[in-house]
């Protein structure tokens, strides 16, 4: 048992780990369920009881006879060393002195940036019993650095799955969709949640407008008057209403109609050309088709790599495709018809219009209303995250930052229109920026804090047998929670102490002791800074819901979307009582800083620290709300009402963009969300300019220089540039859809074929390739099958509708209007939009040709002749895409978690050189700040869109065995968490200014080596991990150490320090003249508790930065593999091995 002695104030305090607050979740413990117990909602604050096993461990002992497994392992005899053989430390030149990574002296004084960082660092060396001593030899040459390389350790693979499990995404904890199981109770559930959508939400009404302009355009065809009057190909006109519904915003029917009907005409027109050429002479009739065979072939490649380029002109070159495949292959002969083309144009014309007029009159929606949901959902999950405790913080911190993304979507949705809205565009921009701000401040606060606990008085000296009984009978429920050292240390042999090993103590979270100076100091501030802070919580979330009930108001959707109308829109009255909570707290926090009774330094107490930075983030999180709530009274005061605003949005961003409805289209959503990010941040990082020095500038950047200043060379750079550009995916596409379309489209030109060509309508099969094909994802074995099941569905469909009563309108409208209910929902409003459009196309296209036709030859014969063509172009464009350069999610998984861990090291050295070791007068500014909190804007999306990506995953096939996604999913988040100790890195730095022994030249000289291999340790893993993971290629089984590294690094910064602290303490020393202002100006900036505070986050930070490298290297290596021994022949009698 631990006596009092033995947690005293001499001895040093172990450090528990603390984690990003998004990271897994471990269940409660009985103590904590006990804790909660029921009371008020999440929002409230209540104490909790603070038993004292809790926090000194006073329990930890009572349980070693009952529960308690212990292993004593006696004091080693000398000390300890390893062989010199089992480390490289790189290639060395003699040095003046370098420190040794044994700890410091004990007159060394504890600082929060070796102290409270070397307990992470020993769980990452401890199996590791070595002498890091180089003997005063260093690296020195350009480009080199020193390395240690140790044995990497035990990985247990069940351990490390257990842990990934808490990593997966919300989509992975559905059924397998491609469980047979669960495919009829999944169907089932679907079918329930859409009948609920429909009749309850807004989906309802956009259900209704595409079909009720579908259903009148097939009315129309279905009267002979019309029908004659529109010609053979009437239906035309219920393609256009199908291409083009109505179920979308003013803005984005309006820029929907004016880019189909260009398209439309641009197709038309080429393919006028190409017959009028055709048709021109005797010899080019003779070689028609030939001559249609090229036009169709370029102009399909060139409006499939225009697809791709631009993707705001999708429904341009889809309309394109289709109007230049009927022109080219529709009643193909010799003689040219020029009635065909109108027998297209002038129902399409109709169709568009009929669009029109339903979109603008029934229910029509300018753009405000996704606005206002946006907002209003963005509001709830801020609200959210100042609830604290949080039960989940993982799925909060995805959330907030799925809301990061969302904002900005809905920014650019507005602008890119036109829209009739109460709010301004630059009044939207102003809002997404303060809100994103509010978001980044609540993704820096800690889910889990003891600020709110009920402690109770510390324990006077009373005996361990006292204590015992008071902690086992506080908390009976206790689970088996023991400390290693409870059982108190023995003397051994050598006069050394044996070590006590607990075999029941988590080893992912190891109890933390608290000396009674520790426990007074944290009971100071809990009882100075409870309160205020959650007077302060209360006030944020009250003033984002009043910012929530008026921008609801303005929108006009408050009735629809909530809040209730008894919330108050008393802005101002918010905001007083934000900025009075603000004031009491800012009173409070600075009272307590002078308070005499708080410890000089923080070293020695962890728990004060980890108090004082749960509530300074929330500090900071109320001055993001209090300019929100005056940007929303600004609003509130102009209330502007209803006007019309043009597209706003740049012309050339616009062109690589499109609205909502149009991305749900074209299908591949999430794998275009996922291509434009990553194709963003490519930009972004390379826009970023590098760190180069001029006196280690390469040959290559030489030549690079060179180059700008010749022209020759820069025009033969500039085509290169082109041709390499031309490797593209979007010239794969295009070579794809040029050789799909070709092929089929052979038959329609040839003598033996053309006449069942042309009688069965067979160019069917040309135009459904190119609506189906896709630039990125083709589709997977399951939407092969679910999109010839609903052409076959639609072919089947529209025969029975015209055979039932043989050709009455009554009946074909009655089938009509029970098959493409759930059939266009599926286009317009599904997750499967691909087959719901053929499912459309096929019931329309053949139950009104044999309307057109009479029936003639007969009703099943224009089924399946018309249906096994569009059979025939689902198939080509699936095959096709599996054939040439496929689309494999799990393989993009893997190349997009390279790309991000280049980026995070792009990132890490950006951050450290910019606010970590710069330069004198080169301090980050506002635009650099900016410009970091953008780059970390785009970086949380990419890592939202790998997610999604990871989801795909599950929809493929794989004949080698089920994917394995828990080291994927685990190597994101451990990605993610070492983003975000770099940007607790950034924002401690705006706080603490780690280039404190700047003004000592000597010391900066003494820590560039240290730094320097710090820093290029972990760029080292990165680039290693990284290219793996590009190339697929096995882990390297020894890479450079960077916790050794780090550690040497924080051990000789403790040297300087207390060398420091000696001089600048010392009445006897003399300051060397011109720096004795410096001295105490760096003296005094070390010795306020703020700087001390941010210190150790900073540290704290970097040193998740090192713990996450190795869980990186550990999955990583689950991925692709470790690379171990390979035995090589040398010669016919020697053999040697050789290390990879």
């Amino acid at each position: 048992m631990a006596s009092s002695k033995t947690t005293g104030e001499g001895e040093t305090p172990q450090l528990l780990p603390t984690a990003p607050s998004f990271g897994p979740r471990r269940q409660p413990t009985a103590q904590n369920a006990q804790d909660r117990g029921p009371g008020p909602g999440p929002g409230l604050h209540r104490r909790r009881k603070s038993h004292g096993s809790r926090h000194d461990g006073t329990n930890s002992g009572s349980g070693s006879g009952r529960h308690g497994k212990h292993i004593r392992l006696p004091a080693p005899s000398g000390d300890p060393r390893s062989s010199a053989s089992s480390i490289y430390m790189g290639s060395y030149t003699p040095r003046k002195s370098r420190g040794s990574l044994r700890s410091p002296a004990s007159s060394v004084p504890a600082t929060p940036r070796t102290s409270m960082s070397h307990s992470r660092l020993e769980s990452l060396l401890r199996d590791l019993d070595l002498d890091l001593e180089t003997y005063g030899v260093e690296e020195t040459r350009d480009g080199f650095f020193d390395a240690s390389f140790f044995k990497p350790p035990k990985v247990n693979h069940e351990d490390l799955m257990r842990d990934a499990e808490y990593t997966l995404p919300a989509a992975f904890k559905k059924t397998n969709p491609l469980s047979p199981k669960a495919f009829l109770p999944g169907q089932w559930h679907g079918i329930r949640d859409v009948v609920t959508a429909v009749t309850t939400t807004r989906a309802g009404i956009k259900l209704a407008k595409s079909f009720l302009a579908f259903f009148i355009a097939y009315i129309l065809c279905l009267v002979p008057l019309i029908r004659e009057w529109l010609g053979r190909y009437s239906y035309i006109m219920v393609i256009s209403v199908i291409i083009n519904h109505p179920g979308r915003t003013i803005g984005a029917q309006v820029d929907g109609a004016v880019l189909t009907i260009i398209g439309s005409a641009t197709g038309l027109g080429w393919g006028a050309f190409a017959l009028w050429l055709s048709s021109s002479t005797s010899v080019a009739r003779r070689g028609f088709g030939g001559i249609l065979a090229a036009f169709l072939v370029v102009f399909m490649g060139t409006i499939a790599a225009l697809r791709c380029y631009l993707v705001r002109f999708y429904q341009l070159v889809i309309c394109a495709g289709i109007a230049i495949s009927y022109t080219c292959l529709a009643d193909t002969a010799e003689e040219v018809d020029w009635k065909k083309l109108f027998n297209f144009g002038i129902p399409w014309l109709f169709g568009q219009a009929l669009c029109m007029l339903i979109c603008c009159t029934i229910f029509p929606d300018a753009g405000a209303r996704p606005l206002a949901v946006s907002l209003h959902d963005a509001f709830g999950v801020m609200h959210d995250g100042l609830v604290i405790p949080q039960p989940d913080p993982v799925m909060l911190h995805r959330q907030l930052a799925w809301t990061f993304v969302n904002l900005s979507q809905a920014h650019r949705d507005l602008v890119l229109d036109i829209s009739i809205t109460r709010f301004q565009p630059s009044d939207v921009a102003s809002l997404r920026n303060l809100m994103q701000g509010v978001i980044r401040s609540l993704l820096s606060l800690k889910m889990e804090t003891q600020l709110f606990d009920d402690f109770e008085p510390l324990p006077t000296n009373s005996s361990a047998v006292e204590r015992k009984g008071r902690s086992s009978d506080s908390d009976p429920g206790q689970t088996d929670v023991n400390i290693s050292n409870s059982m108190g240390p023995t003397e051994g042999p050598m006069g050394g102490k044996d070590a006590v090993i607990d075999i029941n103590m988590p080893k992912d979270y190891p109890a933390m002791f608290r000396t009674s100076t520790g426990e007074k100091a944290v009971r100071l501030v809990a009882s100075r800074l409870a309160d205020p802070t959650a007077k302060l919580l209360s006030c944020m979330r009250t003033a984002l819901a009043r910012c929530d009930a008026v921008l609801m108001d303005m929108s006009g959707y408050r009735k629809y979307l909530g809040p209730d109308k008894d919330d108050s829109t008393d802005i101002l009255g918010s905001l007083t009582k934000l900025r009075k909570a603000t004031i009491k707290y800012d009173d409070e926090e600075e009272s307590l800083m002078d308070n005499p009774d708080l410890p000089p330094t923080y070293s020695d107490h962890p728990e004060v620290v980890e108090l004082f930075l749960f509530v300074h983030p929330i500090r900071q999180a109320a001055r993001t709300v209090e300019s929100l709530l005056v940007k929303v009274m600004e609003m509130q005061q102009r209330r502007r009402g209803w006007r019309l605003y043009l597209p706003s949005y740049s012309w050339q961003k616009a062109l690589q963009r499109t609205n909502a409805q149009v991305r749900h289209d074209r299908g591949g959503l999430t794998a275009g969300f996922y291509f434009q990010s990553q194709n963003q941040l490519a930009r972004t990082m390379q826009e970023r300019q590098p760190i180069t020095r001029s006196d280690t500038i390469g040959k290559y950047e030489e030549e690079k220089e060179a180059s700008k200043q010749s022209k020759k060379k820069r025009f033969r750079y500039r085509l290169w540039e082109a041709l390499h550009r031309l490797q593209g995916f979007e010239t794969r596409f295009a070579l794809k859809v040029a050789i799909t379309t070709s092929l089929l489209s052979v038959p329609a030109w040839l003598d033996q074929s053309r006449g069942w060509w042309n009688k069965n309508e067979s160019w069917w099969a040309v135009v459904v390739v190119w609506v189906m094909s896709h630039p990125r994802v083709g589709g997977n074995f399951q939407d092969l099958v679910t999109r010839c099941l609903c052409c076959i569905l639609g072919a089947v469909w529209g025969g029975l509708a015209y055979g039932a009563g043989n050709g009455n309108p009554n009946v074909m409208a009655v089938f009509a209007a029970i098959y493409m209910l759930p059939m266009i929902y599926r286009f317009t409003q599904s997750t499967h939009p691909r087959s719901g459009i053929v499912g459309c196309l096929s019931f329309a296209v053949i139950s009104l040709s044999a309307k057109a036709n009479d029936g003639l030859p007969s009703t099943a014969h224009i089924a399946w002749t018309r249906g096994l063509a569009f059979v025939v172009g689902v198939v080509a464009a699936v095959v096709v895409n599996w054939v040439l350069w496929p689309f494999v999610a799990r393989h993009e998984l893997r190349k997009a978690l390279a790309a991000m861990m280049i980026y995070s090291s792009i990132i890490y050295r950006g951050v450290v050189a910019k606010y970590v070791y710069f330069e004198k007068g080169e301090e980050p500014t506002k635009e650099d700040i900016a410009r970091s909190e953008m780059l970390e804007g785009r970086l949380r999306e990419g890592f939202v869109r790998i997610r999604q990506l990871m989801a795909l995953t599950r929809h493929e096939i794989r004949l080698r065995g089920p994917f394995n996604p828990l080291p994927y999913s685990a190597l994101i988040d451990g990605c993610e968490r070492f983003f975000e100790y770099l940007v607790s890195v950034r924002q401690s730095s705006l706080f603490f200014h780690p280039h404190y022994m700047s003004d000592n030249e000597q010391a900066v000289e003494s820590l560039l080596t240290y730094r320097r291999d710090a820093v290029a340790a972990i760029l080292m893993n990165l680039y290693l991990l990284a290219g793996a993971l590009r190339g697929d290629q096995k882990v390297p089984r020894y890479l450079p150490n960077a916790a050794a590294a780090r550690k040497r690094l924080l051990s000789h910064m403790a040297e300087l320090e207390a060398l420091q602290a000696t001089t600048t303490t010392n009445p006897d020393s003399i300051p060397s003249p011109g720096h004795d202002d410096l001295r105490v100006d760096t003296f005094e900036r070390e010795s306020r508790k703020w700087s001390q505070i941010y210190s150790y986050s900073y540290s704290q930070s970097l040193t998740g930065c090192v713990q996450q490298l190795e869980q990186l290297q550990k999955y990583t290596k689950e991925i692709v593999g470790e690379r171990g021994y390979v035995l090589c022949l040398l010669s016919s009698s020697h053999a040697s091995l050789v290390l990879w």
